[in-house]
């Protein structure tokens, strides 16, 4: 339920959506409800990583459905304005102005728009853009401390490497810890680089394609939301891994301690 609510978020709160966009963010919604269910109620591994290892993706979760939930008010208030909705585009337009500096991620994603958008569509982007960076950065900083303070995953019981990872197969490759370690630095580096290199890469794809305007309101909440969560969870991704890579090579140190203490003198 929570995953249907979150995908018919924009569709509920956006006027003007029509019928067959109604029909399909239906379909989506419960295809997504479905699988999320299926996936958790499974004693087996799927697709979902950290599944039993919370709140990881219950801290994505939340993320994702703040920046909806402000995305979608920030683009209600251009036609149906209320005070919670000035309240946020007031907001946005700060955030935005304070990012939108040379080289910023925002920037670039302002600069990918065509030249003659006009300017109240700009200032609307660039809105959007820096709450939902800054929505992502929060969520990182407030995982990463809350990783510190719970001592995460230690404290959740027993770690199951085949449930909470299931695309990892420890058996093949490497040393596990090698492996973990060297999938946490590119999810760092993923995570960090993707917004500076999705609007580069969107700009010079509009040059051979049609250039990407995002005027339609449903395409500017998913296309924000999608641009500033994904490099977020990535970033997550790495820091937890890096974690499970620590507690693995800690473990292996225990274990030798208490070999080497169990052995009797020659």
């Amino acid at each position: 339920m929570l995953i249907v609510v979150l995908i018919a978020t924009p569709s509920l709160m956006i006027p003007g959506t029509t019928s067959d966009t109604t029909q399909m963010v239906a379909l989506i919604a419960i295809f997504a409800g479905a699988l999320t269910f299926f996936e958790y109620v499974s004693s087996y591994p799927g697709l979902i990583e950290f599944r039993d290892a919370p709140p990881f993706n219950r801290i994505r979760y939340l993320s994702l459905l703040i920046t909806i939930l402000v995305l979608s008010a920030m683009v209600r208030g251009q036609t149906h304005p209320s005070t919670l909705t000035n309240f946020l585009i007031v907001l946005g337009d700060r955030v935005g102005q304070m990012i939108d500096v040379p080289y910023s991620p925002v920037r670039l994603v302002v600069l990918m728009l065509p030249e003659d958008m006009s300017l109240k569509h700009l200032i609307l982007v660039r809105s959007a853009a820096g709450m939902a960076y800054v929505i992502s950065l929060s969520t990182v900083i407030f995982f990463t401390v809350t990783m510190r303070i719970m001592g995460w995953p230690q404290r959740i019981g027993t770690f199951n490497v085949w449930v909470n990872l299931p695309t990892f197969d420890p058996t093949t490759g490497g040393d596990v810890v090698e492996r973990l370690s060297r999938d946490a630095r590119v999810n760092i580096a993923l995570g960090f680089l993707l917004p500076f290199l999705v609007p580069a890469a969107v700009k010079m794809a509009s040059m051979a394609f049609s250039p990407v305007t995002l005027e339609n309101p449903h395409t500017l909440v998913w296309t924000m939301a999608a641009w500033a969560f994904l490099p977020a969870s990535l970033f997550m991704r790495g820091v937890a891994l890096a974690r499970v890579a620590r507690m693995i090579e800690q473990k292996r140190r225990g274990s030798a301690r208490k070999r080497e203490h169990g052995l009797a003198a020659a």
